[in-house]
């Protein structure tokens, strides 16, 4: 697991961008080889258990690192455990919907709209915390929607129940990532992370039961060990990401999976993207890259003047 600054020491007030965009390069990666370890995987098993094998390997082998290091005990702190639990809750079911999605779409599909998280923040932002939203924002929001009903095509053609799936895990994805970076400043992205995925294991339990199996295939093997180990630097890397830059900075960069995923697609799968995903895919980024801009500015505005 990558080192984990002391969770003591109070965090910058000031975003430190160049170092957030090595974690948020590394989920970049580390996020693509889970999705297409999750695609691979679930010819053999279904995602109510994928969710579960994984939650539950991450956790032993956290309680193990737990106790044989006590520099991890250490940083575990969990001032504020509501919302941990909350949003351990919010990736629990947000990993739940994703992984069915990539399980039965279209890889570039699934990935475009799991983007639309940063249009969900803005919006639920807006519904929840009163926050003022000019007209601009207010235009993204609408465009990057419009960017789905593209990709979703209602009326022409059969809409699967993975792609509204997709689109609720991107929600719940979003309201998970505006609590973490107050969590991970109080408590450390350690702490945040482990919450996170004892939680899952308890939320997913009951649906991976009744329809629990062991894979049978060494491939099957890999893969699961590629989600487990891509997944948990993937959710470190994404809290550290936030916690230390901006945004506005970060997203562009995040888009790099859309051109990890398209190539992975074609090479092992021969998916190629039909028209109507790509146009979608042009205008969600379109629309996220704007509003990440755009409340990297408005931050940097509110910083100057305090």
């Amino acid at each position: 697991m990558p080192s984990q600054p002391n969770s003591n020491q109070k965090p910058p007030e000031s975003p430190d961008n160049f170092t957030a965009i090595w974690w948020i390069l590394f989920s970049v990666v580390t996020s693509s080889a889970m999705t297409i370890g999750v695609r691979d995987i679930s010819s053999q098993l279904g995602s109510n258990i994928i969710v579960f094998l994984r939650a539950s390997v991450s956790t032993a082998l956290i309680i193990v690192a737990i106790i044989l290091f006590a520099k991890l005990r250490k940083q575990l702190k969990f001032s504020k455990p509501w919302l941990h639990l909350i949003r351990g809750a919010l990736i629990a079911f947000s990993t739940q919907l994703g992984f069915y999605s990539i399980s039965n779409l279209p890889l570039l599909t699934v990935t475009v709209l799991f983007f639309l998280a940063p249009i969900w923040a803005t919006l639920l932002a807006i519904l929840f915390h009163g926050e003022k939203v000019g007209p601009r924002r207010i235009a993204a929001i609408a465009i990057g929607f419009i960017g789905a009903v593209v990709i979703l095509r209602p009326g022409f053609g059969v809409l699967h129940p993975a792609m509204l799936t997709a689109m609720a895990s991107s929600m719940l994805f979003a309201l998970a990532l505006t609590m973490s970076r107050g969590l991970a400043r109080a408590d450390g992205a350690f702490s945040t992370y482990f919450s996170s995925v004892v939680i899952t294991v308890l939320v997913t339990l009951p649906f991976a039961l009744p329809v629990f199996e062991i894979p049978a295939s060494p491939r099957a093997w890999i893969a699961g060990a590629v989600i487990v180990v891509a997944g948990a630097a993937r959710g470190y890397a994404d809290i550290e990401a936030y916690r230390l830059g901006e945004a506005g900075i970060l997203a562009p960069i995040t888009y790099l999976r859309l051109v990890f995923i398209a190539g992975a697609a074609y090479f092992m799968y021969s998916e190629i993207p039909d028209m109507p995903t790509i146009i979608g895919a042009a205008i969600i980024i379109s629309a996220t890259l704007y509003i990440a801009q755009r409340e990297t500015k408005l931050r940097r505005e509110r910083l100057k003047s305090k």
